[in-house]
């Protein structure tokens, strides 16, 4: 349940004239809300999710959590502040166990708070144009998309975003094969654009990596399970429902990111 609170209850806060984005989706900050012991900014509705993520291993409803930047123990968010008064969510008031956050959900939603550019040499999306790939769709990619857009709005029912970017996708393709000859560049160059587009409103700041991880994906040529195994052997991270087959521990170390998405007892680098 939702709590207002009257501006005598020692919070007076005031906007912030520098435009800072969320630290979560990394767009514009919208609906300012504040963790109540730290006072970091998040989106509302971004800091909410990831409460809810954090959640995600507890059997029972959480009355604590961490901040993703510094880790300082927070018992509500604060928001909806106009001057006068205030809204107070309290962590795990709303707490219900959900089964469609694997951590394979996890895995892809960390890798966007990494460094993975190695991997662009791995899977050659410039290749992937100068052969006129794109011209084959994928089968997988519906599956691949939807895990990862569910992965980084932290909802599970995503479909009409998967099928609106799908047919933006499935448009461009028709539109190329009839089209006049053009540079893979510029075709290429075309495409991001396109996608980007469609994206930007439901993905925000993480539009242009999650076109970048399209164009890998697309590029591989792979199903998604042998896409994550490529992937994650590249970067060094081992997660057991997904490199049970490998036999040999990875010799270096992955790239951890700065924000703190996962707790000290997440198992995505062990």
């Amino acid at each position: 349940m939702e709590h207002h609170q009257s501006k005598g209850d020692t919070l007076s806060p005031h906007p912030n004239p520098n435009r800072n984005p969320c630290p979560i989706c990394l767009g514009p900050v919208n609906d300012e809300s504040y963790l109540d012991q730290c006072f970091h900014k998040f989106c509302y509705n971004c800091i909410l999710r990831w409460t809810k993520v954090a959640a995600y291993k507890h059997s029972a409803p959480p009355t604590s959590v961490k901040c993703p930047l510094c880790k300082t123990e927070n018992f509500s968010i604060i928001h909806g502040c106009d001057g006068f008064s205030f809204r107070r969510h309290f962590i795990g008031q709303d707490f219900h166990k959900s089964d469609f956050f694997t951590k394979a959900h996890k895995y892809r939603l960390q890798s966007y708070y990494c460094e993975t550019g190695t991997l662009i040499d791995v899977f050659n999306p410039t290749r992937y144009w100068k052969l006129h790939k794109y011209l084959q769709p994928s089968h997988w990619l519906y599956d691949w998309m939807r895990r990862e857009i569910q992965a980084l709005t932290q909802e599970e029912d995503v479909d009409i975003i998967v099928h609106h970017i799908l047919g933006v996708i499935e448009s461009w393709r028709r539109n190329e094969q009839t089209s006049s000859r053009t540079s893979p560049e510029a075709k290429q160059e075309r495409f991001r654009i396109l996608v980007s587009e469609a994206a930007r409103c439901f993905l925000t700041g993480r539009t242009n990596q999650f076109v970048n991880e399209l164009e890998m994906f697309l590029a591989s040529g792979l199903n998604m399970d042998a896409y994550d195994k490529v992937y994650l052997k590249n970067l060094g991270w081992k997660i057991p429902e997904i490199n049970e087959d490998e036999e040999e521990p990875h010799e270096h170390a992955p790239v951890v990111p700065n924000l703190y998405l996962f707790d000290e007892h997440s198992d995505y680098t062990e």
